[in-house]
């Protein structure tokens, strides 16, 4: 019994540590750089609704920043409208992506960096997203940012 239940979690890890290091698809790497840029166009243009299409409609989504995690997709779009009330808040939005990596065949994370260009002060940080694909569209279904300034 133990040595059955010692293989299984052994043979989970092989398993996840050779997923996890594999890199992602071409096709699905571009995907998910589509949404990223369709996310930051949107955000340029003062659209959070657009913005927001990049989130899994779920109550799994969960965005955690300063202020802690936020769970659910109508949460996570009320937070980013208490937050970012007008284009001048919003800024210009720029990522830049670090590492993409395979976690399944319908799951990535992506290691990234914002910058927000504003008047009056500018903003950047840090985040891992992970990316779920539902009926073949990559969706988030985390999103953890870190402001350095």
């Amino acid at each position: 019994m133990i040595k059955s239940a010692l293989f299984s979690v052994i043979s989970f890890l092989i398993v996840f540590q050779i997923y996890s290091q594999n890199p992602i698809s071409l096709k699905d790497s571009l995907e998910i750089m589509k949404v990223m840029k369709i996310q930051e166009i949107a955000w340029n243009n003062g659209d959070i609704d657009t913005f927001m299409e990049g989130y899994l409609k779920s109550e799994e989504l969960v965005f955690s920043g300063k202020s802690g995690p936020v769970y659910g997709w109508d949460n996570t779009k009320k937070r980013y409208h208490i937050s970012y009330p007008n284009t001048q808040v919003m800024g210009e939005l720029k990522f830049t992506v670090k590492k993409i990596r395979a976690v399944s065949l319908n799951s990535a994370f992506l290691i990234g960096e914002y910058y927000l260009k504003r008047t009056t002060q500018d903003s950047y940080g840090h985040f891992t997203l992970l990316w779920k694909k539902v009926n073949n569209n990559w969706l988030i279904i985390s999103d953890h940012t870190s402001a350095v300034k």
